[in-house]
């Protein structure tokens, strides 16, 4: 049955209340998939083609809260959010679930998950305790399963790798100490080396895995986050490498009209420089 002409005022009038709230963000998205008024981008959109934006939003939230950018983390929040509706949009004319299915089971989940404060348990655990009963929460929804199971296969592969190593802790398979690892780290850094010299590049990709792999753990057992570990140090390269190119532009060059040992010497200047602003 087509929409009436009240339907479509009630609906306009929805789309541009700036008080609409979440229902306001459901008549956009419904709007922005309608086949015969939408968006032509939106209309050929789908689950797969829609997923790497999800991560990419999911990353730009936590690049904000990185840099404290609290306005910005707002906006990162409302686009991260606009992927659920979304992905529920789609799921709702596909007839497989719709936005107020999704947010009934996430509520439903976080009372299960915390009976400790929506039930009879009591709330006098550690954060430690709360953790544990939380993951054996989550094993006995899994049911029967093989451990590694449910380790989603799209996350970074960094972060995939301390889940599983986690998961195969928590069965004893794990090394009691940093010392193993970073013996370990020792021994696949040695066979990457052999591989560069006789081995073909599908091998060397091989070791090379095994070592970030063993690096990871590594960092599971320092309590470190490989991601943001490796986001700080993406942040600090380039920081220090644009202090290169700072000093070059004083001289009226570009870094490909330098060269290395130059280049090397400024970046020592920018480390010392660095540490020179922490230790004030």
């Amino acid at each position: 049955m087509p929409p009436t002409s009240d339907d479509l005022s009630r609906r306009n009038q929805l789309v541009h209340d700036p008080d609409g709230g979440l229902p306001r963000l459901r008549e956009i998205m419904a709007r922005l998939r309608d086949p015969a008024t939408g968006c032509p981008w939106d209309l050929e959109q789908d689950f797969a083609s829609i997923a790497p934006f999800t991560i990419e939003e999911a990353y730009e939230v936590a690049d904000a809260i990185e840099r404290k950018a609290w306005d910005e983390l707002r906006g990162e929040l409302g686009d991260l959010l606009f992927q659920s509706v979304f992905h529920a949009q789609m799921a709702s004319e596909a007839g497989h679930f719709d936005l107020d299915d999704v947010i009934r089971s996430i509520s439903d989940k976080m009372l299960a998950r915390h009976p400790h404060v929506f039930g009879t348990e009591s709330r006098d655990k550690s954060a430690e305790q709360q953790t544990a009963d939380w993951e054996a929460l989550k094993a006995r929804e899994r049911g029967p399963a093989r451990v590694l199971d449910g380790v989603a296969l799209g996350l970074p592969a960094l972060m995939r790798a301390v889940k599983l190593q986690r998961r195969a802790a928590r069965v004893g398979f794990d090394w009691p100490s940093t010392d193993e690892v970073v013996a370990k780290i020792a021994e696949e850094a040695a066979e990457l080396v052999e591989a560069r010299d006789q081995l073909t590049t599908t091998e060397v990709a091989e070791e090379f895995g095994d070592l970030l792999f063993v690096m990871a753990n590594l960092a599971r057992h320092l309590e470190v986050d490989p991601e943001a570990a490796l986001r700080a140090a993406n942040a600090k390269f380039t920081r220090r490498f644009q202090r290169i190119e700072d000093w070059l532009a004083e001289t009226g060059r570009r870094p490909d009209q330098s060269d290395l040992a130059e280049m090397d010497a400024l970046w020592n200047r920018a480390k010392a420089e660095e540490k020179a602003q922490v230790e004030k």
